[in-house]
């Protein structure tokens, strides 16, 4: 007979809440197997994974054993000097303790520790069988769930994220008696609510999956995702276009139904003249709906919703559908039109009564120092001032536009439409939208060069303007966004290949915030952006020793940087660079060390020793190989040639001392290390790589 069999357990409810529901589908795994192995019932999970739907929560483990393992408990008792008197009897802190155990005192077993001979009382007990152990570990799992605001129904004190209905519990082929929220567990299911609305008796765990995919219901939220991306897929091609499917929208769909269909709609060509991003923005978040789009990645007048339930009448689904998104189309084609009707420059009229910051001003106050910042930018970076200074101008006037009071998401994005409409230059346009990039994480850049010059000037001005009021990030708290902004800035740069001088950007919105009277701590807000590139170089499995060699020098440029960063990984992997890394730490350990003032530059009448003679001449010729490249910032070039002079370090190190009596000898050579640690630092403080 095995001694393991599998194990269901599924509490069905009403409608689960979307967003919450895979959280509580893992934590409710993890809570019974956590539970179970507390307890020292083996489990095997294999592939088994949260199962779930709307209406049910479900957990299926391939193998689970019937009982604990012996039980065995070692309990320390007095020692002997106390618990024996002097003709061996037991003295009554022994009886008290074998009492308590419940045997005679002789019966005890003695063990020996560091302060001698106890008593100790060991008991091995059979134990308990799964089953009796199951009902506990259900109620901690249930208990341990995040539920913020558990629904209370009926006249009972009980709460779950909603009301539970009904409960089933097999291990192997045998019901587990057990209940909860009022409910006892049996081998009765539900099926679909509309295509199945019976009780699906379960015969055995392994029946589960299968058995409710008869009736209708597809308890493996990986297969729903598959069969909505499949049946999307093919609804769009049979509208001739192909759907955009987003994993939030198609995460939230497949927490939404439990026998997925299908159905391709429409709706009025004429809504397409509207943005079609504020068309997919309602689609998409406020219906659920999949866009199809054509081959050029344009909105069609096609979507495609999913419907719970195969329908007799797919016909009348689509209306349904098709009914529910025409007003929400119209109120965007409303909102749009209307705001060409005012006109992206005469928005802008309203910013000079919105406050941006109680310390900063208006938002007319925030534009007019970001359309300074980027006129001053764009000539550095080959783009047109006047065009920079225009976009940033236009920048912000879409957030006083209907359109985005209704979708704040399309703010950039209505801008550019809007002037697109009033004949602005085309790079003016795209520049709006594309100043808002990256909009999350993962996102790209902007594009375009003038794109990346509002980019920049309108995350220096954030980031200095929330220093000098006061906004620094505390904790959790980072109302302005700033560690978004720093590190939006920090790959805007980057990315771009933009040789910016960040220190200057910095003092240059420090100058426009000095009107009010205001000053950002340049060096701490630098700090403050290089440390949000620790993770974005970490992402890119750039190690932290790499990182911190560079980040010691601050390089102004964080295009530098970057450059720097790949040279040393480079550089890293060459069979040198451990031997000179160390080097560079004992030089630097040595002239920290050392006392009075050190020559500026090499006697060659006190290169005595020939292996100093050899290094000084390695030295020489490296720093006059090397300046062309420094200059050029071919920082490969420049660590692979310093490579070569390990021999000659290693001589002598190896064969000179550093601190002879001499004084003059001393500083010579200390002068000559001085040198070689200073070429051999120009790159990155190569010492972090040495373990």
């Amino acid at each position: 007979m095995s001694h393991i069999s599998p194990l269901l357990i599924e509490l069905g409810t009403e409608e689960l809440p979307v967003k919450a529901l895979p959280g509580l589908a893992q934590a409710f795994f993890d809570g019974i197997v956590d539970g179970l192995r507390k307890r020292g019932v083996s489990v095997e999970t294999g592939d088994a994974r949260p199962l779930s739907t709307p209406r049910r929560l479900a957990v299926l483990l391939p193998g689970v054993g019937l009982e604990q393992p012996e039980q065995r408990s070692e309990v320390l008792g007095p020692y002997v000097n106390i618990a024996l008197d002097a003709d061996g009897q037991p003295t009554k802190a022994l009886q008290g303790f074998a009492a308590k155990a419940g045997i005679d005192w002789s019966a005890l077993e003695k063990t020996t520790d560091a302060k001698g001979e106890r008593f100790v009382h060991r008991a091995v007990k059979p134990g308990a069988p799964t089953a009796a152990l199951l009902p506990e570990v259900l109620r901690e799992a249930i208990a341990g769930m995040p539920i913020p605001k558990p629904m209370r129904w009926g006249d009972h004190s009980w709460g779950f994220a909603r009301p539970a209905h009904w409960l089933v519990l097999l291990h192997g082929t045998e019901v587990v008696p057990a209940e909860v929220f009022g409910l006892q567990a049996g081998r009765e299911s539900r099926g679909h609510r509309f295509h199945h609305d019976a009780t699906v008796s379960l015969a055995q765990p392994q029946a589960y999956i299968d058995s409710l995919r008869g009736a209708r219901v597809l308890v493996d939220p990986a297969e729903r995702r598959e069969r909505i991306v499949a049946e999307v897929q093919a609804a769009a091609a049979r509208g001739g276009g192909l759907a955009r499917i987003t994993d939030d929208n198609l995460e939230q769909v497949v927490n939404l139904v439990e026998w997925p269909a299908a159905v391709l709609c429409s709706f009025e060509a004429d809504f397409l003249a509207v943005p079609q991003e504020a068309l997919i923005e309602t689609m998409e978040i406020n219906q659920k709906f999949f866009p199809v789009l054509d081959a050029g990645g344009r909105l069609t007048e096609q979507f495609i919703g999913i419907a719970n339930i195969e329908s007799k009448d797919v016909a009348e689904v689509a209306k349904g559908y098709e009914r529910v998104i025409r007003p929400r189309f119209a109120d965007a084609r409303f909102f749009f039109d209307e705001d060409l009707k005012q006109g992206l420059v005469s928005m802008g009229d309203g910013l000079k009564t919105v406050t941006y910051q109680a310390k900063l001003g208006s938002v007319a106050d925030k534009v007019e120092r970001v359309a300074a910042l980027a006129e001053v930018i764009a000539p550095q970076v080959d783009a047109d001032p006047a065009q920079a200074r225009r976009a940033a101008q236009l920048a912000k006037n879409d957030l006083q536009s209907r359109m985005v009071n209704e979708f704040p998401e399309l703010q950039g994005i209505a801008g550019r439409h809007y002037a697109a409409a009033a004949g602005e230059a085309a790079e003016v346009a795209l520049a709006i939208d594309e100043a808002y990039q990256p909009r999350f994480g993962g996102d790209d850049i902007a594009l375009s060069v003038l794109g990346k010059v509002l980019a920049i000037a309108e995350r220096v001005d954030t980031l200095a303007g929330g220093f000098a009021a006061g906004l620094k990030p505390t904790g959790n708290k980072d109302p302005f966004a700033l560690r978004r902004n720093a590190l939006g800035l920090a790959r805007t740069l980057i990315e771009s290949g933009f040789d910016l001088d960040l220190r200057v950007l910095l003092a240059q919105a420090n100058a426009a915030l000095a009107a009010r009277g205001l000053q950002a701590d340049a060096h701490e807000l630098y700090d403050f952006i290089l440390d949000r590139l620790k993770g974005y170089y970490s992402d890119k499995g750039v190690p932290a020793s790499h990182f911190n060699a560079v980040a010691e020098l601050k390089p102004a440029s964080l295009y530098d940087f970057d450059r720097r960063i790949d040279a040393i990984g480079t550089f890293a992997a060459l069979p040198e660079a451990e031997a000179l890394a160390a080097a560079n730490k004992r030089i630097r350990n040595i002239l920290r060390k050392a006392e009075g003032d050190i020559p500026g530059q090499i006697d060659p009448a006190l290169l005595q020793e020939h292996a100093e003679r050899e290094l000084a001449e390695a030295v020489t010729a490296a720093i006059d190989d090397t300046g062309a490249s420094l200059h050029q910032k071919d920082y490969v070039s420049v660590l692979a040639r310093l490579a070569r002079l390990r021999p000659q370090v290693d001589a002598f190190f190896d064969k000179v001392m550093v601190n002879a009596e001499d004084p003059a000898l001393r500083g010579n050579r200390l002068a000559l290390l001085t040198l070689l640690g200073e070429r051999l630092g120009k790159v990155a403080a190569i010492e972090h790589l040495s373990a």
